[in-house]
């Protein structure tokens, strides 16, 4: 059985980017967490963190990588399958972050601006040597973003209830199903219910 011990926001922050710490090449983590979680809050810390160090460190959110309206909504704006299957461009973040930065050293810090539904008109940034691209958000296990690091703000029901607002809460279901359906072991397991009081999974597949 799994033992999950108490932390702090701090100390989980500390303990990713201990590994980080120890590489000499790009990285990549994932910050995987419904919105309720916040995760690109976290993602924050991860970078600060990582750039108090003297490393070069930036938070790519996965809602600036939303497909346009017309192919979300398709099948109407509060369709759970759409939300799964077709809300997010998996595809792109994968080529123009992960595989971008490993393969030519640069990155796109976003595709498409959600609000104003069009494109998002970044330019392409150069990464200095060891920089560390920290991507976050929600339903990111099952879509080959091939992370160095993952970590996963794991939230009940009652808690993603609690924390999502009345205009979200048709994507619960469509997040539920999303992990049931794809199951993975990330490098940090956090109960994230109450995120200042976070628990950190020990087991053997886990890092402590």
């Amino acid at each position: 059985m799994p033992r999950f011990l108490p932390t702090t926001r701090h100390g989980l922050v500390d303990r990713v980017i201990r590994h980080i710490l120890t590489t000499h090449t790009y990285t990549v983590i994932a910050i995987d967490g419904a919105d309720a979680a916040e995760p690109v809050a976290f993602a924050d810390r991860v970078a600060a963190a990582l750039r108090d160090t003297g490393r070069s460190a930036a938070v790519v959110s996965v809602h600036d990588y939303v497909r346009p309206a017309a192919l979300r909504m398709e099948f109407g704006r509060t369709d759970e399958i759409s939300y799964r299957t077709a809300w997010f461009d998996f595809a792109a973040l994968r080529r123009e972050v992960v595989d971008a930065l490993r393969d030519h050293g640069r990155w796109l810090p976003a595709l498409w601006d959600e609000a104003s539904d069009r494109s998002a008109r970044t330019t392409i940034r150069t990464a200095p040597p060891e920089t560390t691209i920290v991507i976050a958000g929600p339903m990111l296990s099952g879509r080959h973003l091939d992370a160095d690091l993952t970590v996963r703000l794991d939230m009940s029901e009652a808690a993603l209830r609690r924390g999502t607002p009345p205009e979200a809460e048709w994507t619960i279901p469509a997040l539920l199903r999303h992990d049931r359906e794809n199951p993975y072991t990330p490098t940090f397991f956090v109960r994230w219910d109450h995120s200042d009081r976070p628990a950190l999974r020990v087991d053997e597949d886990s890092v402590g």
